[in-house]
């Protein structure tokens, strides 16, 4: 079905994919797989977020695939206890299945829909978990200054996913810059598309040299020659020239030169694309979160939020799917919020049972979607909130 009003629209314009074309047609030809444009388009993320490494990579999904598998095999782990957010996309928690981690789910916060800061305490004295995964929930920045107490205290790796929260910040530091490794994507309808693609970010050089050796094939093309040089020498191989030593059980989920080319481009406009996704999301909060009908995601002025959608919480099931309806025959996209609770989908709970917990559960029965993307208006976003406010009165007057 085609929505007047789209929960996503693709940023890669007309123009950028004439440049694309030109570009391909070019004399001599431009190599087309992992090139010059790839390091160019990580050294500009480098740049742009302020972390030292970055890795890009297939998907969004392969960037957490990457980030749990470096860690399981840099031999730095206490133990395979990880805390999972019940809040998430299935792919921030499936590749704790994958690689025999023991997953722990926490509860959303109530505020900022990420982990619930008296439930992870609590798993924290209980378990001793060597890691703690963070979702960054819709581009809402969790309390950060709390979670890295935490983490100075119990001395847990972190992992952060900001796949939708490129360009939010706390405090005026970057979401992405918090954990040992961070996440993003680069997805159609995402802030800043290649199509597919994703990228991990890390500070710690010997990460670096394991992202980067995993990425590909395990091999040693891609470090760096006195890294090389350490790892030859460490297992005997005599250097003769040729980068077909595998040296961790690796994948392929390189990046191309072709998406690197419009990256490159999306950032260059990332700045106009944060101002106005964040301003489409205060919008959403001043006539939705004023309005009492709905409970929305709070956060403090200090913080900046650039959201791939926004989300708000009907006052039941009944009534979410009410809205959901209205919304669908009004040509406006929406969908429910179903990644509010993982434990509640079969991928979980046919290995550890469902799990139940006040706001993840509120999360997936009430939540829904509204579109968030550049090319709203502001009349717009005033008729998406004008139909979800009136369906919930006439629901209301209704039921009493």
């Amino acid at each position: 079905m085609n929505y007047k009003y789209p929960l996503a629209t693709d940023t890669v314009t007309k123009e950028d994919l004439r440049a694309l074309a030109v570009w391909l047609l070019s004399d001599p030809a431009p190599r087309l797989t992992m090139g010059p444009l790839v390091k160019e388009y990580e050294q500009r993320w480098c740049d742009w977020l302020g972390r030292n490494f970055a890795i890009s990579c297939s998907t969004g999904s392969d960037a957490n695939e990457l980030m749990y598998y470096t860690l399981l095999r840099s031999g730095r782990l206490k133990n395979k206890k990880i805390i999972v957010p019940s809040a998430a996309w299935v792919t921030s928690i499936s590749p704790a299945i994958h690689y025999g981690f023991e997953p722990i789910m926490c509860d959303a916060d109530y505020d900022t829909w990420a982990l619930n800061k008296r439930h992870l305490r609590a798993l924290l004295e209980e378990h001793n978990p060597s890691t703690v995964f963070l979702v960054q929930v819709l581009g809402i920045p969790h309390d950060m200054d709390d979670l890295m107490k935490l983490k100075k205290e119990y001395g847990f790796f972190l992992l952060e996913d900001t796949c939708a929260a490129i360009g939010s910040s706390y405090h005026g530091q970057k979401l992405g810059t918090f954990g040992d490794m961070s996440s993003i994507s680069t997805y159609y309808g995402h802030q800043t598309p290649t199509v597919e693609g994703g990228v991990v970010f890390t500070d710690d050089k010997d990460l670096n040299d394991l992202l980067l050796m995993l990425r590909s094939h395990g091999w040693v093309a891609h470090v760096d020659p006195e890294k090389r040089t350490e790892i030859l020498k460490k297992y005997e191989i005599e250097d003769i020239g040729t980068h077909f030593h595998f040296i961790e059980p690796g994948f392929n989920s390189r990046f191309t030169d072709m998406q690197a080319f419009l990256g490159l481009r999306q950032l260059d406009r990332i700045e106009w694309n944060i101002e106005k996704r964040s301003s489409n999301h205060r919008l959403y909060k001043q006539i939705l979160g004023h309005s009492g009908l709905f409970m929305t995601q709070v956060y403090d002025k200090e913080s900046v939020v650039c959201s791939i959608h926004f989300c708000a919480l009907a006052l039941n099931y009944e009534e979410r799917n009410i809205i959901i309806k209205e919304l669908q025959n009004n040509g406006i996209e929406t969908r429910p919020f179903t990644s509010g609770n993982q434990g509640l989908q079969p991928y979980w709970f046919r290995e550890y049972g469902k799990f139940s917990a006040s706001v993840a559960n509120k999360l997936y029965h009430c939540g829904f979607f509204l579109p968030n993307h550049p090319y709203l208006k502001t009349e717009d976003i005033e008729y998406i909130c004008s139909v979800a406010i009136k369906t919930a009165l006439e629901y209301r007057e209704e039921n009493g």
